[in-house]
């Protein structure tokens, strides 16, 4: 069963970070203790430093799943409080391999959609004063995932993860990871992503730039009998 372990707010400011670093962010959320409303950009009273690459519609809920938790305590040596990683919800039992691109879930009053895994920022490398943070969330492919909100609603702390509907292709979450960061060339793959409707449009664009440019590439070197 997954469940809502913690919902997680901030607004941007000045914070200092790990190693007493001054960041302009809204990453250090800190749970609520109440019901929150969530709308069609995020929770009520969430919000985020940099729009060209948090926040929108497609990225309008941040989900982190804590089952990660006891993994990072052991490689930073610290124990990690809910909303640890930025993300508005912290989640037990709906990891990046099993939740899919396209699923919707019902979360107390609300109805949310899965869109893309989260890519980790150098934010995360100061907050926990690791200089390879970021790159560990990536190759570990425990990076959390984006939600759109297809119905607003009351959500509270506690409350069980509903699977509604579950997308026909079943891309998981940590499948969209490796065709993005690994797989860079799995023509199929990509092709298959981008046939999800629910694929968020920033990273739509990206599988469709590079399945242009993996195409002319493919049909030079057959032009050159390579």
């Amino acid at each position: 069963m997954s469940r809502i372990q913690s919902v997680n707010i901030a607004i941007p400011g000045k914070v200092t970070a790990a190693g007493n670093k001054k960041i302009f962010s809204g990453i250090l959320k800190k749970p609520v203790q109440e019901k929150i409303f969530l709308d069609t950009l995020g929770f009520q009273g969430d919000g985020v430093a940099d729009h060209r690459f948090h926040g929108g519609s497609d990225k309008a809920v941040c989900v982190y799943c804590v089952d990660h938790y006891p993994f990072w305590e052991k490689e930073l040596k610290q124990t990690l409080s809910v909303g640890a990683f930025g993300e508005n919800l912290s989640v037990t039992g709906l990891t990046e391999t099993e939740a899919h691109i396209g699923d919707v879930f019902r979360i107390g009053e609300a109805e949310v959609q899965c869109t893309q895994p989260r890519q980790p920022c150098h934010k995360l490398n100061k907050v926990f004063d690791f200089q390879a943070m970021a790159c560990r969330v990536q190759t570990t492919g425990f990076s959390g995932y984006y939600l759109r909100v297809l119905k607003p609603g009351w959500v509270e702390a506690g409350e069980e993860i509903v699977r509604i509907q579950e997308d026909p292709k079943g891309i998981s979450v940590a499948r969209a990871n490796d065709l993005m960061h690994n797989n860079k060339k799995d023509w199929d793959g990509i092709q298959e992503i981008l046939s999800v409707a629910a694929l968020s449009d920033s990273w739509r664009k990206t599988f469709q730039k590079r399945l242009k440019e993996g195409t002319i590439e493919d049909t030079q070197l057959r032009l050159k009998g390579v």
